[in-house]
């Protein structure tokens, strides 16, 4: 009951980040924004990994995989504010959800696993899901709406080396390292893109890396008192937090052909989740 707890409470969290990041996407540049998410988060996080964590908190195997993580990591951010500060934010979500079945789809070449009929059959499904959405030839395909797509697809690979990871490496040290390696090259390119925030537009950017230390923290939580496999379906439950925001706050609503992608999609990630479920107990 833990793991659902803080998982959940994940869920809740990262969307509220996405919020803050729509709104201020409106005054501001989208790279100042993942500047914000980027240092606030490492702000926020290094001093609880120091106080609390600091024993836990040993040097990467593999450092150069660190780094390509922390940069996919950073242009999956950009893609996803970028396609937030056009399309709503349930949209964006949804496409970037295709996430789950790039990593089932690449599995078996970074990772040796083995990947069946059905859960091929799924990951193709599930990308007919996001055509659903994105409906090539029947609407006019603008760049948020493919950037959001992007996400999803950087995201999965994010996935995937963090797998590779797991084997070597303390999550937190790899939650500080992503947050590091993205701080630093972000604020190379602030002095270029750099608009001077009001106090308020402040206080929303450091709340940005406040729900991004929270909610990662959360899930760190989660995974001690259960499998991420198990896990993996709640994470859909970020979708309902999303729609809610985006009603509420920028009187975005999803059409029914978004509802219809979103459906398709969440229904073959959990078949996949099922399925790998299934497959270790083999």
């Amino acid at each position: 009951m833990k793991a659902i707890t803080f998982n959940l409470l994940a869920w809740v969290m990262l969307p509220i980040m996405d919020g803050f990041a729509k709104y201020l996407s409106a005054d501001l540049p989208v790279l100042q924004i993942t500047w914000a998410r980027y240092f606030f988060t490492v702000a926020f996080t290094f001093p609880i990994m120091f106080f609390f964590f600091k024993n836990q908190l040993k040097w990467s195997d593999k450092p150069k995989l660190q780094l390509i993580r922390g940069l996919i990591l950073l242009t999956a951010n950009i893609c996803f504010f970028y396609s937030i500060s056009i399309i709503s934010l349930a949209k964006a979500l949804t496409l970037a959800f295709v996430a789950p079945l790039i990593v089932t789809a690449f599995s078996p070449v970074f990772l040796g696993e083995k990947v069946g009929v059905r859960r091929w059959s799924a990951v193709t499904i599930g990308f007919i899901g996001s055509l659903v959405v994105i409906r090539p030839g029947f609407v006019e395909i603008n760049l948020a709406s493919l950037a959001a797509l992007g996400t999803g697809i950087m995201y999965g690979f994010y996935l995937i080396i963090t797998r590779k990871l797991s084997t070597s490496d303390n999550p937190l040290l790899t939650l500080l390292l992503t947050g590091v390696v993205g701080a630093v090259i972000i604020s190379c390119v602030m002095p270029f893109v750099w608009v001077k925030p009001t106090l308020n537009q402040w206080s929303m950017m450091a709340a940005i890396g406040v729900f991004a230390c929270i909610g990662h923290l959360f899930l760190i939580l989660s995974l001690k008192y259960a499998d991420a496999s198990k896990l993996a379906p709640f994470s859909y439950f970020e979708i309902i937090t999303n729609i809610i925001i985006g009603y509420y706050f920028f009187s975005d609503f999803p059409d029914n052909w978004t509802f219809l992608g979103l459906f398709i999609i969440v229904l073959s990630g959990i078949y996949i989740s099922r399925r790998e479920n299934l497959d270790k107990k083999i």
